[in-house]
């Protein structure tokens, strides 16, 4: 579908620098806290754009909207639950009032003074309440390193696992927003299976380079969202770090899967990018074989080329670049994975959110996280200032980034970064 908002040549009166990830081609949604407000928000450039005041002046007015109080709720849920068709009205609104050509908000003077903020004035908020998170398995090269590390290396894939989109429910309690720092967990752990476990602090922090996507509308328990229209239930994408303890979970995860291993902490960007500024930069996946089960067959260009890179910084250090992978990789995409989580009749809601799982790519430095990157700590990587890593360090920030450009727009989630700290006492 072409959408106006996704205009190439637009140009905004409001500046984007160079190289940014929020032209006007991207405009996406997130929650921002100033003063005593907490409300709803778009981003330009370097600015950002206060929702309740462009409601508060009328300029959503035109699009028949049943009710405009989701401009002042301190989360997106209600937003989000009006669909994709006003989403897109919103959005298309949106680039109408920053373009160049327009002097509705450009030339009001009050109105632009109360709704646009430096973005270093602001404090990002949680997006959605997210009330479900399931973490998928969808990277058939992340899958198979793991398998070839831990299991027989000929038969390093499950044999469900290129039949469906493998998953588990996560903690959504312990998900966070970009800029929180998160403790290093403690729990138990056996390193030498010819003694007994130990109790203590986890020893192999990892990172986990995912992407999710968070839902819009709501299903009835027993209902199940056809493959075809799935992604119309989907409000968007955010970067998503999926911390994870590995010493924990190789002692846990039989028979039941990760548990405290995966609870102490993930956290997301705060910026939503809409399916529609991702529009461009659609291409197709992996050929899957054998052939799917029908609920699960889709057709055209179903995954998305977008840039992923990790950094690790140490305490005052400059940080090193250690993954660059792309989201084009995943083997089960997006519709697939809400699909199958809905096949059973499974309920969802908006704000709920659906994690790519690890996203590796074919090379050993487009490995989505540590254990694969150091190859469970037999290859430690070396950083910038000398040290080397075969898992997080405390005081080790982590910053994923990701955007997709075509060499016309370039569009972005902003960093996605957290710092591990010491475990608590």
């Amino acid at each position: 579908m072409i959408y106006k908002a996704n205009d190439p040549l637009l140009q905004s009166w409001i500046n984007v620098p160079v190289g940014s990830d929020f032209p006007v081609q991207n405009i996406p949604f997130g929650i921002i806290a100033f003063g005593d407000s907490v409300v709803p928000a778009t981003r330009v450039g370097d600015t950002v754009v206060d929702l309740s005041v462009l409601a508060d002046f009328g300029f959503f007015d035109e699009l028949g909207l049943d009710d405009l109080s989701l401009f002042y709720e301190p989360v997106l849920n209600s937003f989000a639950a009006l669909g994709k068709q006003a989403r897109v009205a919103v959005r298309e609104r949106l680039s109408g009032l920053f373009s160049m050509s327009c002097g509705d908000l450009q030339h009001n003077a009050e109105a632009r003074e109360l709704a646009l903020k430096p973005v270093s004035v602001i404090e990002n908020r949680m997006p959605v309440a997210i009330g479900d998170y399931t973490d998928f398995y969808s990277s058939i090269e992340h899958a198979t390193n793991v398998g070839m590390m831990f299991r027989d290396p000929a038969n390093a894939l499950f044999p469900n696992w290129r039949h469906l989109p493998v998953g588990y429910h996560g903690r959504s309690s312990s998900i966070v927003i970009s800029g929180a720092n998160i403790h290093r967990p403690k729990g138990q752990t056996r390193p030498d299976d010819s003694h007994p476990p130990q109790f203590g602090p986890s020893k192999q922090v990892d990172f986990e380079l995912e992407v999710g996507f968070i839902t819009s509308g709501s299903t009835r328990l027993g209902e199940s969202i056809p493959v075809a229209e799935a992604e119309e239930h989907i409000f968007g994408l955010v970067l998503f770090n999926d911390l994870s303890a590995r010493d924990l979970q190789r002692w846990e995860y039989v028979p039941l899967g990760p548990f405290l291993s995966k609870s102490f902490g993930s956290v997301i960007s705060p910026w939503i990018v809409t399916l529609e500024a991702l529009e461009p930069f659609r291409v197709d996946g992996p050929v899957q074989e054998p052939e799917v089960f029908p609920y699960l067959k889709t057709t055209g260009p179903r995954n998305f080329d977008i840039q992923l890179e990790v950094y690790i910084q140490p305490e005052n250090s400059s940080p090193s670049a250690v993954c660059r992978s792309n989201f084009k990789y995943m083997y089960w995409n997006m519709a697939q994975q809400l699909a199958h989580q809905t096949i059973n009749g499974c309920n969802i809601n908006p704000g709920d959110l659906y994690a790519s799982g690890t996203i590796s790519g074919p090379t050993p430095d487009s490995y989505g996280s540590m254990l694969e990157l150091a190859w469970k700590g037999t290859k430690p990587l070396s950083l910038a200032e000398g040290s080397l890593r075969s898992f997080i360090h405390d005081n080790d920030c982590m910053i994923i980034k990701g955007f997709a450009d075509n060499g016309m727009v370039r569009i972005g989630f902003g960093d996605n970064l957290t710092t591990i700290l010491p475990a608590t006492p």
